[in-house]
């Protein structure tokens, strides 16, 4: 599938939104850059797996829209959490469906304030969910989950996905969520994880996994694994597809957009 002018549009500034989690993370104080005419509303909590609570994104809104931003992995809690791909029942949904344990579990310990957070908005206001890396996966199950317990539907853009859940979840998420653009570098090695099917080391036992749709491919090759990964990738290859937006962006909002 390809994007249309307005997408694509969309897809270049929500990267560029993605890119500030991190700097909100590596921020002692959590500052980051906001797009002009959006204001803080709520920055995101999570747990990762060895217990150490850590900003994991924010929440933004504007007249028009509210904005839930995932931050991908960052410390080395997050990639514990990467590679533990056993998986629970996700609870959110009627549909009996499996997710990875690791991003769950990370969710999981986020979702009281994201529904708090969604309650004081407006209702009447779009809702954009998206991330990056970890931030994806969490973003995902965000979507799924809001679009099943709410009235709100929301719109997601994900960065360099890893799979999420098995074949049930991917059918269950496309009924709840029809509008979501899963944006994916052939080279990024992470969209490749966890496998198709994953087996734990001397076990028997096999997990299946199958990626979320809808399919946005890109093809850029850094030359290094972080290169092909990096949200500032993701960027600079979405700019390219509408010179003239991006700068406009990166003039009204500076700092905002990434830097490869």
């Amino acid at each position: 599938m390809k994007l249309n002018t307005a997408q694509t549009q969309r897809a270049i500034f929500l990267a560029a939104v993605c890119g500030q989690t991190y700097m909100q993370f590596s921020n002692q104080d959590g500052r980051f850059v906001l797009p002009a005419n959006y204001t803080l509303f709520d920055t995101i909590e999570a747990q990762s797996l060895i217990g150490i609570w850590e900003r994991f994104g924010y929440i933004i809104q504007s007249d028009q829209e509210i904005i839930i931003a995932f931050r991908g992995t960052s410390s080395a809690p997050n990639w514990i959490a990467d590679v533990i791909a056993s998986q629970r029942k996700f609870k959110y949904v009627q549909e009996n469906v499996l997710t990875h344990a690791g991003f769950t579990g990370i969710y999981n310990s986020a979702r009281k304030q994201i529904k708090s957070a969604l309650r004081r908005l407006s209702k009447d206001k779009a809702l954009f969910i998206t991330g990056h890396s970890l931030g994806a996966a969490l973003a995902v199950l965000c979507a799924v989950d809001v679009a099943a317990n709410t009235a709100r539907v929301p719109v997601l853009f994900t960065y360099g996905s890893p799979r999420i859940g098995d074949p049930a979840f991917a059918q269950a998420f496309k009924r709840y969520v029809p509008n979501s653009y899963r944006i994916a570098s052939t080279f990024d090695p992470v969209t490749y994880a966890p496998p198709s099917i994953y087996k734990l080391p001397k076990r028997d036992k096999a997990y299946y996994y199958s990626h979320v749709p809808t399919l946005i491919p890109l093809d850029f090759l850094k030359g290094s694994i972080s290169g092909n990964h990096v949200i500032g990738s993701y960027y600079a290859e979405l700019a390219k597809l509408d010179p003239q937006f991006s700068e406009k962006l990166r003039e009204a909002n500076p700092g905002l957009c990434p830097v490869e």
